[in-house]
């Protein structure tokens, strides 16, 4: 299994809509494999495939922490249902925009359609710790980032702080 470098905010991928997958075979089974890797690698709980370079639709999850038995969920082109009316305030982060993070108001249920690792179609209903991530990775296949759901202020303000960063990483 191959670790993967995360791409970070300003990279163009990150804002680009991804493209739907074709169909599940062994080259992207493989490549659900490495994001896997990638993610737990980060440490990470969500991965979509455009934070590795990827602009197609597939996400990797697992909310699991330090020693918890690992519960991978991974979705090929996954698409939201419904979303309940109920919120949830959660402190997220990204991978993406390293050491950064904010209270994010998303519903607290969603119920989502996916492809499998099979190529079997799927729904489930997620809450919670799942529902945010899943929206969370949803948004990076639809080029959102979390940060866009912050203040234009806080938003510019980050947005520099790592453009001014890879700047001063050309030199």
């Amino acid at each position: 299994m191959a670790i993967f470098p995360i791409i970070t905010i300003p990279d163009p991928v990150l804002r680009k809509q991804a493209k739907p997958i074709e169909r599940v075979d062994d080259e992207l089974r493989r490549l659900m494999d490495d994001m896997l890797a990638t993610m737990y690698d980060a440490p990470g709980i969500g991965l979509a495939a455009p934070q590795i370079g990827v602009s197609r639709r597939l996400i990797v999850m697992d909310p699991a922490k330090d020693d918890a038995p690992k519960t991978p969920v991974i979705m090929v082109n996954p698409e939201i249902l419904e979303r309940s009316a109920e919120m949830r305030l959660h402190e997220e982060g990204c991978l993406s925009i390293p050491d950064i993070t904010a209270e994010i108001e998303r519903p607290g249920k969603t119920r989502v359609s996916y492809i499998d690792r099979e190529g079997k179609k799927q729904e489930v209903a997620l809450e919670g710790i799942w529902s945010t991530i899943v929206q969370h990775e949803i948004d990076h296949l639809n080029g959102i980032l979390f940060i866009d759901y912050l203040s234009r202020l806080k938003r510019d303000m980050i947005v520099k702080k790592f453009t001014k960063a890879k700047r001063a990483e050309a030199l």
